[in-house]
């Protein structure tokens, strides 16, 4: 298991006629959440759309670039980055990388921080839901990546990640004139859509490691009871406060005598949790179809679980040379239910020998060292299922 280092942000919005004008933000504190990369893989083999042909050959790939260049130091388990690697690496590239970051790490706060429980109808891309959720979120303008779905209702989850040069992994000051902007177009979605509950991660990639800012609101019911015991060091009590500016006014223009042309401003949409969580039951039948699909496709059975077939294959994360990980990424005949806090507690408490290994839904990931031995099937199960 690896760890990042996280700033913890609690910040609140004042609202007006208009929306939301003013935010205010106070840093809790920092600590080192846990993240497993077999989890970081998993989320992002599941964020594609699952309307089209899943082409496993494309995620394959992915999941080797990926891994290409993340580091995970055994001997401190401060999670890294290839940074020579990524430096040399095309634009798109190395916001490829770090996007996947920024999802990965999101989620693993999200367990850590708010006690979310990974199910496959639990977590949805936004990239997919316009077409899922019509009338219930806006197909256009600003949209987060990832909706939870919790018990205290759906929380909308931004990532965002960004190479770091400096030496200081953490911006000094309050926070960074992108973050601050990005900050601001959430505010109003969220006001926009009936105050939907919402937070931001923001990761940073250099050569002190993977470190992340994560900005959660202030009053929210759906992000109460937050758990902080990992938090080690205090924060910063000054608050850090910025004005949003004032969205700039439509102007009808008058049609001209050639085009008799009406200009139509469309009006926000808002959501409601009763329609928001229907909607997300929706897409959790539309991505059981897709991984039926993955599963007929796939032809090599590495065993059962709970008596359930498991396909799959071996990936190497060798597309820059020489592989630092090997992934197991296996999809089941069927769901297997288990203890998801049982599952958690695993992934978050450190331990030498254990493997690590995620199951969200019918996709099952196993990280491991190529340093190591890969481990039989009957292990993986056995510690999925917390039999040892």
């Amino acid at each position: 298991m690896s760890t990042v280092r996280a700033r913890v942000w609690r910040f609140t919005i004042e609202k007006g006629k208009a929306g939301a004008e003013a935010v205010q933000a106070v840093e809790i504190g920092q600590g080192p959440p846990p993240v497993s990369l077999a989890a970081m893989v998993n989320v992002n083999a599941l964020a594609c759309d699952l309307r089209k042909t899943v082409d496993q050959r494309v995620r394959d790939h992915e999941i080797s670039l990926l891994l290409s260049y993340i580091i995970g130091d055994q001997s401190q388990q401060q999670l890294g980055v290839e940074c020579s690697a990524l430096d040399s690496s095309a634009g798109h590239i190395q916001r490829f990388v770090s996007e996947c970051t920024g999802l990965g790490v999101m989620s693993a706060a999200s367990e850590v921080l708010f006690d979310w429980t990974p199910t496959t109808s639990g977590l949805s891309s936004f990239d997919v839901l316009p077409g899922k959720l019509r009338g219930v979120y806006a197909n256009t303008g600003v949209r987060p990546d990832l909706l939870y779905d919790l018990a205290a209702g759906p929380v909308a989850g931004e990532a965002r990640g960004r190479r770091r040069r400096a030496k200081q992994m953490f911006p000094a000051g309050k926070g960074t004139p992108e973050q601050r902007k990005r900050l601001e177009k959430l505010a109003q979605w969220s006001v926009d859509h009936s105050d939907h509950a919402y937070f931001m991660s923001w990761v940073w990639l250099g050569q002190g490691g993977i470190y992340v800012d994560i900005f959660l609101p202030d009053g929210s019911a759906a992000l109460t009871g937050l758990k902080t015991g990992w938090i080690d060091a205090p924060g910063d009590a000054k608050p850090w406060q910025f004005d949003i500016p004032r969205p700039d006014r439509r102007r009808v223009v008058a049609p001209s005598p050639e085009r008799d042309l009406p200009v139509h401003v469309p009006s926000p949409v808002v959501s409601g949790q009763a329609a928001t969580r229907a909607a997300i039951s929706r897409v959790g039948s539309a991505a059981d179809e897709a991984v039926n699909r993955a599963f007929k496709r796939e032809e090599h059975e590495i065993g059962t679980l709970a008596g359930v077939p498991v396909r799959g294959r071996w990936i190497a994360g060798d597309t820059l040379g020489e592989a630092r990980y090997e992934v197991l990424l296996g999809i089941l005949g069927e769901r297997v239910e288990l203890d998801r806090r049982a599952q958690r507690e695993r992934l978050t408490t450190p331990a030498g020998d254990r493997l690590d290994a995620f199951l969200d839904g019918r996709l099952v990931t196993v990280v491991r060292s190529v340093e190591s031995p890969r481990p039989t099937w009957d292990r993986i199960s056995a510690e999925l299922l917390e039999q040892t």
